[in-house]
């Protein structure tokens, strides 16, 4: 054929980014702390609880034809490229670490358990003293009458403080779960973000590498157009596929920026620029078993634990009511001097309410019901976790099938027809459009292959996570 050199020399330019296949890295999601419910059953009245930059813009380049194509010697065989992982830049345990120090979300939860703590040291304070004057028979027989001050003092009976004490010391006890779930909530945020960014630069190193190679293509076929050896049509076609290229890369570069500025505002900091992340997505994580992580998620959800922490606040409340009847002791000590006898007087009175119609039984009923409602409210809960984790775990069996079929079947196949057309069109037995349409096939496999990855890894920190994400949209 005339021009089989520069056919060569097309081909080759097409076959740089056939391939996709990161390589290995270990990840670093941390198993979830342990939340033991028994903790939370009975505390003691007299228990303390102390708080402890884009790149450049992609532009077409020029379409200009070889200056001599018959004389052009073809290049060796192109070998598929592999986009290595990311071996330096910012590691997931350091950006954890930062979130953790900086996200307002944590600090609001830490903060929420120091104001129980000091309504709780507010709650067990008795009644200050009162102290005063008093007079009495002033101006009878002209005389100055009585004269003198009184103390009085109102005595807690039925260890009404303590009680009071243990009913916060239960708030204190879910303001811990609320700081654990705000942590783990940040954790999968961060490590959600991470790897969402991962994505997103090999997405854009992949597109920008797709998008030199559209470039190239679209030069040869204009000298392919001069040199009459294609039709218009096959110049169209692959102008089309330049300007595909064009926008998948801008969107891709979008999609980054997106993924940094979410990661940045999880991390509580300013924006960050685009940097490298020390990571990887493979290998693929196991698959998960149904009945452990509903046990996990049982054990260890900080959500289940301060519902149960409710319920022992509505217990100790109950408690709290029922010795309200129970009256207080008021007592005063009076001293007068009488300016009419020159006597000194001492006066005593001791006071409590009757409890004849009012015996708190309003305040009894409300807070029986109270614990009803709070035990079910812990059965509701159980039951919306399994709901929640029953799609999170089919989105990651879906994500994780879809990922091991790209990985092992549909990869390698498209790898493999690829080569064939490109073998077959080196040979003059395919045509240079049947080329292009591979190369696009196998470059979209490989997008595939991206997106599927980051749908397993989402589903994988969400369950790993315990289903806690949306950190900022918390409140506490």
């Amino acid at each position: 054929m005339k021009y089989n050199a520069f056919h060569i020399t097309a081909a080759a330019l097409l076959t740089g980014c056939s391939a996709f296949q990161p390589a290995e890295t270990t990840s670093h999601l941390e198993p979830a702390q342990a939340t033991t419910n028994a903790e939370l059953q009975a505390v003691a009245f007299e228990q303390e609880v102390i708080p402890s930059d884009p790149g450049p813009a992609l532009v077409a380049e020029p379409l200009q034809q070889p200056a001599d194509l018959a004389s052009a010697s073809p290049p060796p065989a192109a070998v598929p490229r592999r986009l290595p992982p990311q071996q330096t830049g910012l590691t997931l345990a350091s950006l954890e670490e930062a979130a953790l120090a900086n996200n307002p979300v944590v600090k609001q939860a830490h903060a929420k358990v120091r104001a129980l703590c000091g309504k709780r040291l507010q709650a067990g304070l008795p009644p200050n003293p009162t102290i005063g004057y008093q007079g009495s028979e002033i101006g009878n027989g002209s005389a100055a009458g009585q004269q003198g001050a009184y103390v009085g003092q109102e005595f807690i009976v039925a260890h009404k403080l303590q009680r009071d004490q243990a009913i916060v010391s239960a708030e204190i006890r879910k303001a811990y779960q609320d700081v654990a779930a705000a942590e783990r909530r940040v954790k999968t945020d961060v490590q959600a973000r991470f790897y969402e960014t991962l994505l997103a630069q090999r997405r854009v190193e992949l597109a920008g590498e797709l998008s030199r190679l559209a470039n190239r293509a679209a030069s040869a076929s204009q000298a392919l157009l001069d040199a009459q050896e294609i039709p218009v049509a096959g110049l169209l076609q692959t102008e089309v596929q330049q300007q595909n290229a064009l926008l998948q890369a801008a969107t891709a570069q979008n999609r980054l920026e997106q993924a940094w500025r979410e990661l940045s505002a999880v991390l509580g900091a300013e924006t960050l620029p685009p940097q490298p992340l020390a990571g990887d997505l493979t290998p693929l994580p196991e698959p998960l078993d149904w009945e452990l992580e509903l046990a996990r998620l049982r054990t260890e959800s900080p959500e289940l634990s301060a519902a149960i922490a409710e319920v022992e606040r509505a217990r100790r409340v109950l408690n709290r009511e029922c010795v309200e009847p129970r009256p207080n002791i008021t007592g005063q000590v009076g001293v007068q001097y009488d300016y009419s006898s020159s006597d000194t007087i001492t006066s005593v009175q001791i006071g409590m309410p009757l409890p004849l119609w009012n015996r708190n039984q309003g305040a009894i009923s409300q807070a029986r019901a109270e614990i009803t409602r709070t035990s079910h409210n812990v059965d509701r809960l159980e039951l919306a976790l399994q709901q929640r984790l029953a799609r999170a775990f089919r989105d990651y069996a879906d994500a994780r099938v879809t990922a091991e079929t790209y990985l092992n079947e549909v990869l390698p196949r498209s790898q493999r027809t690829f080569q064939l057309v490109q073998s077959g069109y080196q040979e003059g037995e395919i045509g240079y459009l049947a080329l292009l349409a591979a190369q696009q096939t196998n470059s979209q496999t490989n997008l595939a292959y991206l997106d599927a990855l980051g749908n397993l890894w989402r589903s994988k920190v969400l369950i790993d996570g315990l289903l806690l994400e949306e950190s900022l949209s918390a409140e506490y």
